[in-house]
């Protein structure tokens, strides 16, 4: 037992090293910014002409749409559809882009929420505060509500991006040699299933401790600067 544990856990963590952190990595920022933007989007409602107006509701509707689409259907029938399913409509990607693609836009649509959410629990005395004093719209989303708003999201965005750090395993499913694909791998060859996916279970909750680790640092040094009041 001791002689497979130590042939095969380097191969998992070098697959964690290799594919598993650097898809969740890059999907979560990509999906970060997809969801900054929607939702502002979704909260914001300009003034100007009808034309701006006209289509800033289209892209709110959209926006809508996606979040709804991307929250209603499992992540690993999304899978199948960009990798397996797009190429009959003449759009083909390798199996690690259709990953990104496919977990940015679900990481996007779930953390949209979380943003949004944010933002709106920001009390309207601050926007009026900073229009006061002559600031923009924008200068307040920015300067103002937004880094408030960062650091009330900051637990379930870190939760968000812990959460996809184990669904990465279903990447295994459009043949990423992602940990969880090279404990099969394994297995096949040693027959000792139970061991195998124990191995690969203690990977992931290593990697998911150390970045719990990290959300509790960060989680102090965001709120370094709020007074805590009591009775």
């Amino acid at each position: 037992m001791w002689d497979i544990i130590v042939s095969s856990t380097p191969e998992i963590v070098w697959a964690g090293i290799k594919y598993t952190i650097p898809l969740a990595v890059i999907s979560f920022i990509i999906g970060f910014i997809i969801a900054v933007f929607t939702a502002i989007v979704r909260i914001t409602t300009p003034k100007g002409n009808p034309v701006v107006l006209f289509f800033w509701r289209l892209l709110k509707w959209f926006l809508n749409f996606y979040v709804w689409l991307f929250r209603s259907t499992p992540l690993l029938v999304q899978l199948f559809i960009i990798f397996f399913g797009l190429p009959n409509a003449g759009i083909q990607f390798n199996a690690f882009t259709a990953g990104i693609i496919t977990f940015s836009l679900n990481t996007g649509a779930y953390c949209s929420e979380t943003i949004r959410g944010a933002i709106s629990s920001i009390p309207d005395s601050q926007w009026e505060a900073a229009y006061s004093i002559g600031m923009t719209h924008r200068q307040v989303l920015f300067r103002i509500i937004f880094p408030q708003a960062l650091r009330v999201a900051l637990p379930p965005l870190s939760n968000s991006f812990i959460g996809l750090v184990k669904d990465t395993s279903l990447a295994s499913s459009i043949t990423i040699l992602e940990m969880f694909m090279v404990s099969q791998q394994i297995t096949a060859k040693n027959y000792e299933p139970l061991l195998m996916y124990s191995i690969v279970a203690a990977v992931y909750a290593v990697f998911c401790t150390v970045l719990t680790i990290l959300q509790h640092y960060l989680e102090k040094r965001m709120s370094r600067y709020v007074q805590v009041t009591g009775e």
